[in-house]
């Protein structure tokens, strides 16, 4: 009679004992998440822990299914290594995504790993920045999204595969504070979150993320920092040239050739400002920003001249540039004063040759700032004051000491209705965006001789106004006084479409049209820093080769400023009585008591002058 393990036995025999021998399996056991983007290569390992694995072969699945035997198996991109501890995917596309499960046995031991790969949409982007240099790492939300709040930057700083569901990657936050403006955001609450990486160290090295709020990620950014060239050659070497000479100072295609790059550019500026302040009152000149542009310009070499001349449209041959400016501002003299100063360091050497043709070109000699910030502030306050007619009296509160090079440029006009408004003082009722009626002094005229006429492509009413001197003033109307219509006239006004609108209100018979209009006093100081980088310039504020006008060093643009003033009134006359009335409307009527569109017209030069929105009068 046998007997279990435990039992009880006769003293008058020996124990016999059965016993169990249970069999230990050990199994170990990994799971990992992973976000990868398409394009990419990815090797997943079955084993990433020390093992005494003899190199038993590895069993992979995809999805459940033992791959090699998949009908859902992505094809030509997968391949084993190491007798398949090592799967491998290259390249990595969406049909990628899903659950790899890898198993090992050998003696009483299991080993598996198991992978959720996810597979992202987001832009992939590899950045090289040269040691000590700048960088820009891009990322973008998507055309239709509405920007609430701004993208959020990590790096990543591990890349050891963690257990448990967690993240594979450890990630820590971006600083971009005020105080440290190594790493910057471009364009705040815009969908373009592009940060600029300065003076580049290896440690910053890596792959970046960019994430929405809500932890889309956006951009995925491989940065790679390269050695610096141990002798750099002079800076300016090769670029301290003057400006090439235009061969055919007559030529009846040169004008016309500005005049396109003119319009096109004041199109996309306008773009630019709307975009980054979609409501609220807005103006700026195009003449005058290009004006500065242009005179900067013609200091500008290599990269930076390519880039300033794509900024303002004009093509990288065309060397009559200056030449036309100054027939362009001649040509607008009877109406519109504008005026070019740089003010520069007294430790700065300008080149001869930049000073002789920025005379001959601007009529500007280049003048040496001051030993102050208070007397720098006021010398450039009154010569905006001299030169706006004191339209314009204070663009600038101080001036830093650091401050190399500054670049002005300054507009004023003075145009005269060519039919007049009438003087009596008369209000009128502005409804806003959001609804709300204020009540306005008005312009009005019940007989007023214009152009008027409903513009399917713009989709909006405009009419011209026509002023002395051969300029216009065109109102566009949207069909409603909401935000969206404001909107769509405002995406809808392209150079190509405003050029059609201007064309086809010169081939028609003015009439007579009631009119209103408020009277009103525009004075806006617009982010001309955030237009500058818009425009592709931000190697200007970074490390510009202005060596045309400085021959000695790089140059770093330290600030810009712009400010535009402009006034609706019956030839300057203030109205000192209220009075309400209604009107009768025997005549067709423009009535501008709600947000609309103005743009400020040189007929003689063909080009915008001012472009603007009113949303508060």
């Amino acid at each position: 009679m046998g007997a279990r393990c435990g039992s009880k036995v006769s003293k008058m025999h020996p124990p016999v004992v059965f016993c169990l021998f249970l069999l230990l399996n050990l199994e170990l056991s990994i799971c990992t998440q992973l976000t990868v983007i398409p394009g990419s290569a990815l090797e997943l390992p079955c084993i990433s822990l020390p093992t005494d694995f003899t190199g038993s072969p590895a069993t992979w699945k995809f999805n459940g299914e033992i791959m090699g035997n998949l009908t859902s198996q992505p094809s030509g991109s997968i391949s084993v290594k190491k007798n398949g501890l090592i799967l491998s995917i290259s390249p990595v596309s969406a049909a990628h995504s899903g659950k790899y499960e890898c198993s090992v046995k050998e003696h009483n031991m299991e080993i598996s790993s198991t992978y959720d790969i996810k597979v992202i949409a987001a832009n992939a982007f590899t950045v090289k920045i040269t040691e000590g240099q700048s960088g820009h790492l891009p990322c973008y939300f998507p055309c239709s999204s509405q920007v609430t709040a701004n993208a959020l930057w990590f790096k990543e700083t591990t890349q050891l595969v963690l257990e448990d569901d967690s993240e594979e990657i450890f990630l820590e936050d971006i600083p971009m504070s005020e105080n440290d403006r190594r790493v910057e955001r471009l364009y705040p609450l815009d969908k373009d979150q592009t940060i600029i990486l300065r003076d580049a160290v290896p440690t910053d090295a890596g792959m970046y993320y960019c994430k929405s709020a809500e932890g889309e990620i956006l951009s995925i950014v491989q940065t790679i920092i390269e050695d610096a060239p141990t002798d750099a050659p002079h800076p300016c070497s090769g670029f301290d040239v003057p400006w090439e000479t235009c061969l055919d100072e007559n030529s009846r295609t040169n004008g016309p050739m500005l005049q396109e790059s003119m319009t096109e550019f004041s199109m996309a500026l306008y773009t630019f400002l709307r975009q980054s302040k979609p409501s609220g009152n807005l103006l700026v000149s195009p003449i005058s920003i290009a004006g500065a542009l242009s005179h900067l310009l013609l200091g500008a070499r290599g990269d930076t001249r390519k880039a300033v001349e794509r900024a303002i449209r004009v093509a990288h041959d065309f060397h009559c540039v200056h030449l036309e400016m100054r027939k362009l501002r001649n040509k607008m003299a009877g109406s519109l004063e504008m005026a070019s100063q740089i003010f520069y360091s007294p430790q700065m050497n300008l080149s001869d040759s930049f000073t002789t043709q920025s005379i001959q070109f601007y009529e500007a000699e280049p003048a040496r700032l001051l030993e102050t910030s208070e007397n720098n502030t006021e010398m450039i306050n009154n010569w905006v004051a001299n030169k706006t007619n004191n339209k314009i009296t204070n663009l600038v509160d101080s001036v830093s000491p650091n401050t190399q090079l500054m670049v002005l440029n300054a507009v004023s006009f003075n145009g005269l209705w060519k039919v007049k408004f009438g003087q009596k003082s008369r209000k009128g009722v502005f409804t806003k965006l959001n609804g709300d009626l204020v009540n306005v002094p008005i312009l009005y005229h019940q007989k007023y001789t214009l152009v008027m006429t409903h513009n399917d492509l713009l989709r909006a009413q405009v009419a011209r106004f026509a002023l002395s001197g051969e300029n216009s003033l065109y109102i566009l109307l949207p069909y409603s006084r909401t935000a969206a219509d404001l909107q769509r006239v405002e995406q809808r006004m392209t150079d190509t479409a405003v050029k059609q609108m201007i064309a086809q209100m010169a081939t028609m018979s003015p009439q007579h049209v009631e009119v209103t209009l408020p009277r009103i006093k525009l004075d806006v100081q617009s982010d001309i820093n955030i237009l500058i980088k818009k425009l592709g310039l931000s190697s200007l504020f970074e490390d510009a080769n202005l060596c045309g006008l400085n021959p000695e060093e790089r140059l770093v643009l330290d600030d810009a400023r712009h400010k535009a003033f402009l006034a609706l009134t019956e030839q300057g006359v203030e109205a000192g009585a209220v009075t309400s009335m209604s009107f009768s409307r025997s005549f067709p009527s423009f009535s501008a008591l709600r947000p609309f569109i103005l743009l400020l017209w040189s007929d003689q030069a063909n080009v915008p002058l001012f472009i603007g929105r009113v949303t508060e009068p």
